[in-house]
Protein backbone atom coordinates (compact mmCIF):
# COMPACT_ATOMS: atom_id res chain seq x y z
CA UNK A 1 0.00 0.00 0.00
CA UNK A 2 0.78 3.47 -0.84
CA UNK A 3 3.75 5.33 1.72
CA UNK A 4 2.88 8.99 2.26
CA UNK A 5 2.35 11.12 -0.79
CA UNK A 6 3.03 8.24 -3.46
CA UNK A 7 0.21 7.25 -5.63
CA UNK A 8 -2.00 4.59 -5.43
CA UNK A 9 -0.76 2.56 -8.53
CA UNK A 10 2.97 3.45 -7.33
CA UNK A 11 4.11 5.67 -9.73
CA UNK A 12 7.36 7.41 -8.73
CA UNK A 13 6.83 10.72 -9.25
CA UNK A 14 7.55 12.74 -6.56
CA UNK A 15 5.03 12.90 -3.86
CA UNK A 16 2.14 15.54 -3.86
CA UNK A 17 2.67 18.49 -2.02
CA UNK A 18 -0.14 20.87 -1.12
CA UNK A 19 0.17 24.22 0.83
CA UNK A 20 -3.22 26.01 2.03
CA UNK A 21 -4.53 29.60 2.96
CA UNK A 22 -4.36 30.12 6.39
CA UNK A 23 -7.99 29.78 7.26
CA UNK A 24 -7.41 26.12 5.61
CA UNK A 25 -4.53 25.30 7.68
CA UNK A 26 -6.31 26.27 10.91
CA UNK A 27 -9.42 24.79 9.77
CA UNK A 28 -6.76 21.24 9.57
CA UNK A 29 -5.74 22.11 12.31
CA UNK A 30 -7.78 21.44 14.72
CA UNK A 31 -9.47 18.84 13.07
CA UNK A 32 -11.72 19.19 10.13
CA UNK A 33 -11.55 16.55 7.55
CA UNK A 34 -12.33 18.52 4.32
CA UNK A 35 -10.38 21.64 2.05
CA UNK A 36 -11.78 22.70 -0.42
CA UNK A 37 -10.42 23.65 -3.91
CA UNK A 38 -10.17 27.81 -3.40
CA UNK A 39 -8.12 26.97 -0.17
CA UNK A 40 -5.30 25.02 -1.49
CA UNK A 41 -2.21 27.88 -2.56
CA UNK A 42 0.00 25.92 -4.26
CA UNK A 43 0.94 22.15 -5.37
CA UNK A 44 4.20 20.78 -6.72
CA UNK A 45 2.42 19.16 -9.14
CA UNK A 46 -1.11 18.06 -10.65
CA UNK A 47 -2.67 14.97 -8.65
CA UNK A 48 -4.24 12.23 -9.97
CA UNK A 49 -7.77 10.87 -8.16
CA UNK A 50 -7.14 8.72 -4.84
CA UNK A 51 -3.09 9.53 -4.36
CA UNK A 52 -2.17 10.03 -1.04
CA UNK A 53 -1.03 14.12 -0.93
CA UNK A 54 1.04 15.78 2.22
CA UNK A 55 0.14 19.25 3.06
CA UNK A 56 2.38 21.46 4.75
CA UNK A 57 2.19 24.71 6.48
CA UNK A 58 3.61 27.75 6.23
CA UNK A 59 7.04 26.75 8.24
CA UNK A 60 7.21 23.36 6.01
CA UNK A 61 6.41 21.29 8.75
CA UNK A 62 4.06 18.29 8.19
CA UNK A 63 0.15 19.44 9.07
CA UNK A 64 -1.69 16.10 7.34
CA UNK A 65 -2.39 13.44 4.52
CA UNK A 66 -4.97 12.74 3.01
CA UNK A 67 -6.81 11.62 -0.54
CA UNK A 68 -6.75 13.64 -3.41
CA UNK A 69 -9.96 14.50 -5.36
CA UNK A 70 -8.92 16.53 -8.65
CA UNK A 71 -13.02 16.18 -9.46
CA UNK A 72 -14.62 17.39 -6.46
CA UNK A 73 -15.03 20.68 -4.88
CA UNK A 74 -13.30 19.00 -2.01
CA UNK A 75 -10.21 18.63 -3.32
CA UNK A 76 -8.48 16.84 -0.02
CA UNK A 77 -9.72 14.60 2.38
CA UNK A 78 -8.35 14.38 5.49
CA UNK A 79 -6.63 10.87 6.53
CA UNK A 80 -4.55 11.92 9.59
CA UNK A 81 -3.03 14.76 10.67
CA UNK A 82 -0.47 15.51 13.58
CA UNK A 83 2.77 13.73 13.52
CA UNK A 84 3.98 12.23 10.26
CA UNK A 85 3.01 8.65 9.71
CA UNK A 86 3.76 5.70 6.92
CA UNK A 87 0.43 4.88 5.59
CA UNK A 88 0.99 0.99 4.56
CA UNK A 89 -0.83 -2.19 5.10
CA UNK A 90 -0.77 -2.49 8.80
CA UNK A 91 -1.66 1.63 9.40
CA UNK A 92 -5.16 0.67 6.87
CA UNK A 93 -5.75 -2.58 9.25
CA UNK A 94 -5.16 -0.98 12.44
CA UNK A 95 -7.38 1.76 11.19
CA UNK A 96 -9.82 -0.67 10.31
CA UNK A 97 -9.77 -2.48 13.85
CA UNK A 98 -10.01 1.05 15.80
CA UNK A 99 -13.48 1.54 13.72
CA UNK A 100 -14.92 -1.89 14.50
CA UNK A 101 -13.74 -1.59 18.48
CA UNK A 102 -15.53 1.53 18.78
CA UNK A 103 -18.74 -0.62 18.14
CA UNK A 104 -18.77 -2.63 20.92
CA UNK A 105 -21.67 -3.81 22.13
CA UNK A 106 -23.63 -2.74 19.56
CA UNK A 107 -24.16 -5.81 17.56
CA UNK A 108 -25.61 -8.27 19.51
CA UNK A 109 -27.87 -11.98 18.79
CA UNK A 110 -30.85 -9.64 18.45
CA UNK A 111 -29.23 -7.08 16.96
CA UNK A 112 -27.09 -7.32 13.97
CA UNK A 113 -27.95 -4.41 11.45
CA UNK A 114 -25.40 -1.70 12.74
CA UNK A 115 -22.62 1.00 10.74
CA UNK A 116 -18.90 -0.39 11.20
CA UNK A 117 -17.55 2.81 9.61
CA UNK A 118 -19.14 6.19 9.30
CA UNK A 119 -17.60 8.12 6.90
CA UNK A 120 -14.38 11.13 8.00
CA UNK A 121 -15.97 10.67 11.56
CA UNK A 122 -14.03 7.48 11.80
CA UNK A 123 -11.25 8.34 9.32
CA UNK A 124 -12.52 6.57 6.22
CA UNK A 125 -14.03 9.75 4.32
CA UNK A 126 -16.34 9.13 2.04
CA UNK A 127 -17.10 5.74 3.02
CA UNK A 128 -20.10 4.32 4.77
CA UNK A 129 -20.03 0.16 5.99
CA UNK A 130 -23.42 -0.97 7.25
CA UNK A 131 -24.14 -4.75 7.96
CA UNK A 132 -27.01 -6.65 7.64
CA UNK A 133 -27.04 -9.77 8.92
CA UNK A 134 -24.27 -11.71 6.48
CA UNK A 135 -23.94 -9.01 3.68
CA UNK A 136 -22.47 -5.85 4.60
CA UNK A 137 -22.67 -2.87 2.08
CA UNK A 138 -19.40 -0.59 1.11
CA UNK A 139 -20.54 2.67 -0.01
CA UNK A 140 -18.53 4.82 -1.63
CA UNK A 141 -19.12 8.55 -2.09
CA UNK A 142 -15.74 9.65 -4.15
CA UNK A 143 -13.92 8.17 -6.37
CA UNK A 144 -10.40 8.60 -4.27
CA UNK A 145 -11.13 4.85 -2.89
CA UNK A 146 -11.56 3.22 -6.85
CA UNK A 147 -7.79 2.33 -6.62
CA UNK A 148 -8.63 0.28 -3.36
CA UNK A 149 -11.18 -1.55 -3.51
CA UNK A 150 -9.77 -4.72 -3.76
CA UNK A 151 -7.91 -3.34 -0.67
CA UNK A 152 -10.81 -2.30 1.15
CA UNK A 153 -13.11 -5.55 0.22
CA UNK A 154 -10.10 -7.76 1.34
CA UNK A 155 -9.68 -5.81 4.89
CA UNK A 156 -13.67 -6.41 5.40
CA UNK A 157 -13.88 -9.90 4.59
CA UNK A 158 -10.91 -10.50 6.95
CA UNK A 159 -12.30 -8.22 9.73
CA UNK A 160 -15.74 -9.58 9.70
CA UNK A 161 -16.04 -12.61 7.72
CA UNK A 162 -18.99 -11.70 5.70
CA UNK A 163 -20.98 -13.80 3.91
CA UNK A 164 -21.44 -11.09 0.75
CA UNK A 165 -20.06 -7.48 0.25
CA UNK A 166 -22.19 -5.07 -1.85
CA UNK A 167 -20.32 -2.21 -3.45
CA UNK A 168 -22.72 0.80 -3.95
CA UNK A 169 -21.87 4.20 -5.23
CA UNK A 170 -23.06 7.62 -4.75
CA UNK A 171 -24.21 9.36 -8.12
CA UNK A 172 -21.39 12.11 -8.09
CA UNK A 173 -18.91 9.25 -7.76
CA UNK A 174 -20.75 6.37 -9.92
CA UNK A 175 -19.10 7.50 -13.85
CA UNK A 176 -15.61 6.99 -12.32
CA UNK A 177 -15.98 3.67 -10.98
CA UNK A 178 -18.49 2.45 -14.28
CA UNK A 179 -15.01 3.68 -16.23
CA UNK A 180 -12.95 0.93 -14.62
CA UNK A 181 -15.88 -1.82 -14.78
CA UNK A 182 -17.62 -1.06 -11.55
CA UNK A 183 -21.74 -0.64 -11.41
CA UNK A 184 -23.75 0.27 -8.05
CA UNK A 185 -25.52 -2.78 -6.43
CA UNK A 186 -22.81 -5.09 -7.58
CA UNK A 187 -21.36 -7.67 -5.46
CA UNK A 188 -17.46 -7.53 -4.07
CA UNK A 189 -17.72 -10.76 -2.75
CA UNK A 190 -19.80 -13.94 -2.06
CA UNK A 191 -22.18 -15.51 -4.54
CA UNK A 192 -25.65 -14.47 -3.23
CA UNK A 193 -27.29 -11.98 -5.53
CA UNK A 194 -30.80 -11.97 -3.98
CA UNK A 195 -32.07 -7.92 -3.83
CA UNK A 196 -33.05 -8.28 -0.21
CA UNK A 197 -31.67 -9.43 3.25
CA UNK A 198 -33.76 -9.71 6.60
CA UNK A 199 -32.13 -8.77 9.48
CA UNK A 200 -32.82 -7.86 13.30
CA UNK A 201 -32.86 -4.39 15.13
CA UNK A 202 -33.55 -5.54 18.77
CA UNK A 203 -35.16 -8.85 17.78
CA UNK A 204 -37.54 -7.55 14.79
CA UNK A 205 -37.26 -8.73 11.59
CA UNK A 206 -36.84 -5.77 8.85
CA UNK A 207 -36.26 -6.77 4.87
CA UNK A 208 -33.28 -3.91 3.49
CA UNK A 209 -33.10 -3.21 -0.15
CA UNK A 210 -28.89 -3.40 -0.28
CA UNK A 211 -28.57 -3.57 -3.79
CA UNK A 212 -31.22 -0.36 -4.89
CA UNK A 213 -32.77 0.87 -1.44
CA UNK A 214 -32.33 4.57 -0.44
CA UNK A 215 -28.76 5.16 1.12
CA UNK A 216 -27.42 1.41 1.96
CA UNK A 217 -30.94 -0.15 2.21
CA UNK A 218 -31.97 1.09 5.41
CA UNK A 219 -32.03 4.18 8.13
CA UNK A 220 -30.06 2.66 10.79
CA UNK A 221 -29.00 5.71 12.12
CA UNK A 222 -32.88 5.93 14.02
CA UNK A 223 -32.23 2.95 15.86
CA UNK A 224 -31.98 4.28 19.59
CA UNK A 225 -35.18 6.66 18.96
CA UNK A 226 -37.01 3.47 17.57
CA UNK A 227 -36.32 1.82 20.92
CA UNK A 228 -37.09 4.44 22.73
CA UNK A 229 -40.54 4.87 21.02
CA UNK A 230 -40.80 0.77 21.38
CA UNK A 231 -40.89 1.62 25.60
CA UNK A 232 -43.12 4.01 25.83
CA UNK A 233 -45.88 2.85 23.45
CA UNK A 234 -48.29 0.11 25.69
CA UNK A 235 -52.04 0.36 24.95
CA UNK A 236 -51.44 3.88 23.15
CA UNK A 237 -52.27 4.77 19.64
CA UNK A 238 -49.24 5.61 18.15
CA UNK A 239 -49.14 8.30 14.34
CA UNK A 240 -45.87 7.44 12.26
CA UNK A 241 -45.47 10.52 9.71
CA UNK A 242 -43.06 10.14 6.77
CA UNK A 243 -43.21 6.10 7.78
CA UNK A 244 -41.10 5.12 5.19
CA UNK A 245 -40.83 1.32 6.01
CA UNK A 246 -42.41 1.19 9.07
CA UNK A 247 -39.32 1.02 11.65
CA UNK A 248 -41.01 3.16 14.51
CA UNK A 249 -44.25 1.31 13.75
CA UNK A 250 -42.69 -2.22 14.89
CA UNK A 251 -41.12 -1.04 17.59
CA UNK A 252 -44.36 0.70 18.95
CA UNK A 253 -46.32 -2.58 18.15
CA UNK A 254 -43.76 -4.98 20.24
CA UNK A 255 -44.14 -2.32 22.45
CA UNK A 256 -47.57 -3.11 23.08
CA UNK A 257 -49.27 -0.29 20.90
CA UNK A 258 -53.23 -0.43 20.50
CA UNK A 259 -52.76 1.19 17.10
CA UNK A 260 -50.18 2.10 14.97
CA UNK A 261 -51.26 4.35 11.78
CA UNK A 262 -48.42 4.69 9.10
CA UNK A 263 -48.31 7.93 6.68
CA UNK A 264 -46.13 8.35 3.66
CA UNK A 265 -46.87 9.39 -0.05
CA UNK A 266 -45.24 6.59 -1.02
CA UNK A 267 -47.20 3.19 -1.99
CA UNK A 268 -43.75 1.70 -2.36
CA UNK A 269 -42.64 2.78 1.15
CA UNK A 270 -46.39 1.58 2.86
CA UNK A 271 -46.15 -1.45 1.07
CA UNK A 272 -42.52 -2.00 2.29
CA UNK A 273 -43.74 -1.46 5.88
CA UNK A 274 -46.72 -4.16 5.60
CA UNK A 275 -44.22 -6.32 4.44
CA UNK A 276 -42.08 -6.37 7.25
CA UNK A 277 -44.95 -6.34 9.57
CA UNK A 278 -45.74 -9.59 7.60
CA UNK A 279 -42.20 -10.52 8.47
CA UNK A 280 -42.66 -10.47 12.28
CA UNK A 281 -46.72 -12.27 12.14
CA UNK A 282 -45.51 -14.69 14.21
CA UNK A 283 -44.58 -12.05 17.45
CA UNK A 284 -48.18 -11.93 19.17
CA UNK A 285 -47.88 -8.29 20.10
CA UNK A 286 -47.35 -7.48 16.60
CA UNK A 287 -50.00 -9.50 15.11
CA UNK A 288 -52.48 -7.87 17.81
CA UNK A 289 -51.77 -4.31 17.02
CA UNK A 290 -54.12 -2.49 14.53
CA UNK A 291 -52.34 -1.41 11.86
CA UNK A 292 -53.71 1.04 9.22
CA UNK A 293 -51.45 2.64 6.27
CA UNK A 294 -52.85 6.29 4.54
CA UNK A 295 -51.38 6.96 1.57
CA UNK A 296 -50.93 11.30 1.47
CA UNK A 297 -48.76 13.64 1.84
CA UNK A 298 -48.16 14.05 5.38
CA UNK A 299 -47.68 17.73 5.38
CA UNK A 300 -51.15 18.70 4.12
CA UNK A 301 -52.25 15.25 6.12
CA UNK A 302 -51.02 16.84 9.31
CA UNK A 303 -52.59 19.94 8.50
CA UNK A 304 -55.73 18.88 7.76
CA UNK A 305 -56.80 15.95 9.70
CA UNK A 306 -58.74 16.33 12.40
CA UNK A 307 -57.63 12.66 14.03
CA UNK A 308 -55.40 12.51 17.22
CA UNK A 309 -53.45 10.06 19.00
CA UNK A 310 -51.06 9.29 21.97
CA UNK A 311 -47.51 9.40 20.28
CA UNK A 312 -47.14 11.32 16.88
CA UNK A 313 -43.80 10.49 15.46
CA UNK A 314 -42.80 13.11 12.69
CA UNK A 315 -39.05 11.99 11.02
CA UNK A 316 -39.34 13.88 7.24
CA UNK A 317 -36.53 13.06 4.92
CA UNK A 318 -33.71 15.85 4.32
CA UNK A 319 -35.28 19.16 3.97
CA UNK A 320 -32.28 21.23 3.36
CA UNK A 321 -29.56 19.20 1.02
CA UNK A 322 -27.98 22.71 0.58
CA UNK A 323 -27.12 25.78 2.74
CA UNK A 324 -29.41 28.02 0.23
CA UNK A 325 -32.29 26.30 1.43
CA UNK A 326 -31.43 26.01 5.43
CA UNK A 327 -34.22 29.06 6.38
CA UNK A 328 -36.83 27.49 4.06
CA UNK A 329 -36.12 23.80 5.96
CA UNK A 330 -36.29 26.03 9.40
CA UNK A 331 -39.99 27.38 8.61
CA UNK A 332 -41.33 23.96 7.29
CA UNK A 333 -40.12 22.19 10.64
CA UNK A 334 -41.70 24.78 12.25
CA UNK A 335 -45.03 24.39 10.50
CA UNK A 336 -44.48 20.21 10.76
CA UNK A 337 -44.31 20.72 14.55
CA UNK A 338 -47.38 23.16 14.55
CA UNK A 339 -49.08 20.46 12.52
CA UNK A 340 -47.97 17.22 14.66
CA UNK A 341 -48.70 18.92 18.08
CA UNK A 342 -52.24 19.45 17.01
CA UNK A 343 -52.48 15.95 16.12
CA UNK A 344 -51.04 15.13 19.87
CA UNK A 345 -53.82 13.93 22.53
CA UNK A 346 -53.64 15.68 26.02
CA UNK A 347 -50.74 13.44 27.59
CA UNK A 348 -49.35 12.79 24.54
CA UNK A 349 -45.98 12.91 23.33
CA UNK A 350 -44.00 14.21 19.69
CA UNK A 351 -41.45 12.68 18.60
CA UNK A 352 -39.94 15.50 15.93
CA UNK A 353 -36.34 14.73 13.82
CA UNK A 354 -34.53 15.94 11.60
CA UNK A 355 -31.77 14.55 9.44
CA UNK A 356 -30.55 17.50 7.61
CA UNK A 357 -27.35 18.40 7.95
CA UNK A 358 -27.56 22.12 7.34
CA UNK A 359 -30.13 22.67 9.83
CA UNK A 360 -28.23 23.10 13.28
CA UNK A 361 -29.42 21.05 16.82
CA UNK A 362 -29.94 24.37 17.75
CA UNK A 363 -32.12 26.22 15.06
CA UNK A 364 -34.26 22.88 14.92
CA UNK A 365 -35.00 22.49 18.41
CA UNK A 366 -35.65 26.02 18.49
CA UNK A 367 -38.09 25.75 15.87
CA UNK A 368 -39.93 22.60 17.41
CA UNK A 369 -40.13 24.03 20.98
CA UNK A 370 -41.44 27.66 19.50
CA UNK A 371 -44.39 25.49 18.11
CA UNK A 372 -44.88 23.83 21.29
CA UNK A 373 -45.26 27.33 23.00
CA UNK A 374 -47.64 28.70 19.94
CA UNK A 375 -49.88 25.55 20.94
CA UNK A 376 -50.75 27.36 24.26
CA UNK A 377 -50.21 23.88 25.59
CA UNK A 378 -48.27 22.82 28.81
CA UNK A 379 -45.25 20.46 28.17
CA UNK A 380 -42.41 19.41 29.69
CA UNK A 381 -39.86 16.38 29.92
CA UNK A 382 -38.16 17.72 26.66
CA UNK A 383 -35.19 14.96 25.79
CA UNK A 384 -33.38 15.71 22.96
CA UNK A 385 -31.23 12.76 21.00
CA UNK A 386 -28.50 12.88 18.46
CA UNK A 387 -26.49 10.30 17.00
CA UNK A 388 -26.41 6.76 17.33
CA UNK A 389 -23.16 5.42 18.81
CA UNK A 390 -22.61 3.66 15.71
CA UNK A 391 -22.97 6.52 13.69
CA UNK A 392 -20.36 9.17 15.34
CA UNK A 393 -20.50 12.89 14.46
CA UNK A 394 -17.05 14.26 15.07
CA UNK A 395 -17.20 17.66 12.66
CA UNK A 396 -20.09 20.34 12.03
CA UNK A 397 -21.33 18.94 9.09
CA UNK A 398 -21.47 15.61 9.98
CA UNK A 399 -24.32 16.32 12.71
CA UNK A 400 -27.00 16.14 10.38
CA UNK A 401 -29.41 13.84 13.11
CA UNK A 402 -31.57 15.28 15.82
CA UNK A 403 -34.53 14.67 17.72
CA UNK A 404 -36.92 16.01 20.39
CA UNK A 405 -39.26 14.31 22.18
CA UNK A 406 -42.24 16.62 23.93
CA UNK A 407 -44.30 15.35 26.60
CA UNK A 408 -47.56 17.27 26.47
CA UNK A 409 -49.88 18.09 29.66
CA UNK A 410 -53.46 16.30 30.21
CA UNK A 411 -54.45 19.86 31.39
CA UNK A 412 -54.52 23.46 29.33
CA UNK A 413 -53.69 26.53 30.88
Amino acid sequence: MSAPGTTPTGSTQPRLRLRLTPAAEYAVRTGHPWVYAERIRESNREGISGEIAVVYDRKDRFLALGLYDPDSPIRFRVLHSGKPVMVDEAWWRARLTASLARREGVATDQTNGLRWINGESDGWPAMVVDQYAGTLVLKLYSAVWLPRVADLTRWLVEALRPERIVLRLSRNAALGFEQAGYHDGQNLWGDDTAPSVVFLEDGIRFWSDVVKGQKTGFFLDQRDNRRRIGQCSAGLDVLNAFSFSGGFSLHAARGGARSVTDLDISPHALEAARRNFELNAADPRIAAVRHESVQADAFAWLERSTEQFDIVICDPPSLAKRETERAGAIEAYHRLAVNSIARVRPGGLLLAASCSAHVTPEEFYAAVTEAAHRSGRRFGDEVYTGHAPDHPATFDEARYLKAAYLRFETRTP
